[in-house]
């Protein structure tokens, strides 16, 4: 049994401290995120968290990559979609994640454990999508989320290629609310599973009890879930967890809802439950979503309870 994140963690821009930075900063290189990335690395290992990631700290799930899709703007922080959507105008993450990986080197003196390494979040094509206002050229959503798809699939390849994470993470939340058809979405994940080289996960927030089983039926390796948040999705996997063929469960057992430290013996409750259900090697324990809202001390904590459960039955 492992633990992830399910992404954020919280971060603040720095500003240069030194004369090397301030003169980086002279010639608009300076970068105000690095020494986020290295911090949320650092809180997320000191935690005992497995899988890391790079804290997704240069702003919110939606913008961080429409601003470099072309046929996307950003206006007045919402994003509109203008024309056809096409390839990115550049690699997205690969430089924070190979710094977050290069961190995480560092703290292991060179040997990461086996299992353990960070992974790529990709916020997913039927989430961005039904996030943004269409204004001209598709006329569907569903036009848009399969072109979407298409232009994400260049960043998902990129990750696998030069990063090599443990899985990469499709956050779809918008698949919980029964406005995505999820028949494209399905297709839109296929495009970016096709002929990945790594496992692909999916992340979905919310009550699944009406959506549960068509996500089951979705081509990836790890349906990431919340379990601490909501009283319903325990029952529901509970009653259609065989449906789950070849699946891990990526486990919310900590809830991101609250900006307060969870009780050690709620996460434990949940975890046994888990185990009994789908068995502890089919586990990744993880906080419901991201945590960045809560304060730097209060995050670290249910990093750090989840993990001491994880330690406790692996």
């Amino acid at each position: 049994m492992k633990s992830t994140v399910v992404g954020s963690f919280p971060s603040e821009e720095s500003s240069p401290s030194n004369f090397k930075d301030k003169l980086l900063n002279t010639f608009g290189s300076y970068d105000p995120f690095k020494e986020a990335i290295k911090d949320s690395v650092i809180a997320q290992l000191d935690a005992g968290v497995d899988i890391i990631s790079d804290g997704q700290v240069r702003g919110d799930m939606v913008s961080i990559f429409t601003k470099y899709i072309p046929g996307m703007k950003i206006e007045d922080g919402n994003t509109f979609i203008v024309s056809k959507i096409r390839n990115p105008t550049q690699e997205i993450s690969i430089k924070d994640l190979q710094y977050a990986k290069n961190v995480m080197k560092d703290y292991y003196n060179g040997n990461i454990p086996e299992g353990c390494g960070v992974k790529g979040i990709i916020t997913g094509p039927n989430t961005i999508v039904h996030s943004s206002r269409i204004q001209s050229f598709y006329k569907t959503k569903e036009d848009a989320i399969i072109d979407l798809a298409h232009s994400l699939k260049h960043e998902v390849d990129a990750i696998a290629r030069k990063v090599k994470p443990v899985y990469i993470q499709i956050d779809e939340p918008f698949l919980s609310t029964g406005m995505v058809e999820m028949k494209t979405a399905r297709e839109a994940i296929d495009i970016l599973k096709e002929d990945l080289e790594v496992p692909l996960g999916m992340h979905v927030c919310g009550i699944l009890d009406n959506a549960f089983k068509d996500l089951a039926k979705f081509n990836v390796d790890i349906l990431d879930m919340e379990f601490a948040g909501n009283n319903v999705n325990l029952g529901v996997l509970e009653k259609n967890a065989s449906l789950l063929t070849n699946k891990k469960v990526g486990f919310g057992c900590v809830d991101s809802s609250v900006n307060e430290v969870d009780d050690i013996e709620d996460i434990e409750n949940l975890v046994v439950k888990a185990i009994d259900i789908v068995g502890k090697d089919n586990l990744i324990l993880d906080p419901d979503c991201g945590l960045r809202r809560a304060p730097k001390d209060v995050a670290f904590k249910k990093l750090q309870l989840m993990n001491e459960i994880k330690d406790k039955y692996s």
